[in-house]
């Protein structure tokens, strides 16, 4: 399993993702879910969750794309808007699993796998779309500000509580990060190390990319910090009276 989240803030867009695959307690290990590809007039950061064969397969095919780039096969850089990446992602993510499923235009869940996608092209606003194994997707907006996938329960509800489109960069990864740490704390399937990279809206350049591992001194804060907040904030409610 994963977790990934992208945010979708005024000043851009956020994205945070765990690097744990594992197929049994006893045979987990650590990849890299999170992609950016770049040049003069967009950039483009994917996240993917699902089986790792697939995933990787589509972030090999649309590298390939980008060095021979036409008609028949477009490229993840120089499409006219964030619509075109996402619909070309969504036709490589259909392709492959259909490839290896051999099922026609039905996704076997074997194979699955769902992708988030953000960035911007020049002369358009900043998008966010998750997309779905089928190649179909949706798009993040002003009543669905973030997207997750992979392992999102345990990570929702801070999210759903604390997210503000008007915070900061800072306050966004601070929020991501107790979204991460609750997420690790209660599903095995998730871990350390994670990967980080914010796009400034209208820059057309990537951002800030940092790999968070587990002896870094400021997420041990927020996990420590954020747990004796929440004991503090359940033993000042008051008890239930029988």
């Amino acid at each position: 399993m994963t977790y990934c989240v992208g945010l979708r803030l005024n000043r851009g867009l956020v994205f945070m993702s765990d690097t744990r695959t594992n197929a049994g307690v006893d045979n987990i290990s650590t990849y890299r879910k999170m992609f950016t590809w770049a040049d003069d007039d967009s950039v483009v950061t994917l996240m993917t969750a699902g089986n790792l064969a697939t995933t990787q397969a589509v972030v090999s095919l649309l590298d390939e794309r980008l060095k021979v780039p036409g008609e028949r096969s477009p490229s993840v850089l120089g499409l006219p808007s964030m619509f075109q990446v996402a619909r070309h992602v969504g036709d490589t993510l259909r392709e492959v699993i259909q490839i290896s499923s051999g099922a026609g235009q039905r996704a076997d869940s074997t194979f699955n796998a769902n992708i988030i996608l953000g960035g911007q092209v020049r002369g358009s606003e900043p998008r966010l779309f998750l997309i779905y194994p089928e190649g179909n997707f949706i798009e993040a907006g002003d009543d669905t500000p973030f997207l997750q996938i992979g392992e999102t329960k345990y990570g929702r509800p801070i999210l759903v509580r604390a997210f503000d489109p008007d915070m900061s960069f800072s306050a966004a990864v601070k929020l991501l990060l107790v979204s991460f740490d609750s997420t690790i704390k209660a599903n095995l399937s998730v871990g350390l190390p994670l990967d980080l990279t914010t796009y400034e809206r209208d820059s057309l350049q990537p951002g800030e990319r940092l790999r968070i591992r587990g002896d870094d001194s400021y997420f041990q804060q927020i996990s420590l910090g954020w747990g004796d907040a929440l004991k503090s904030a359940f033993d000042s409610l008051p008890d239930f009276v029988l």
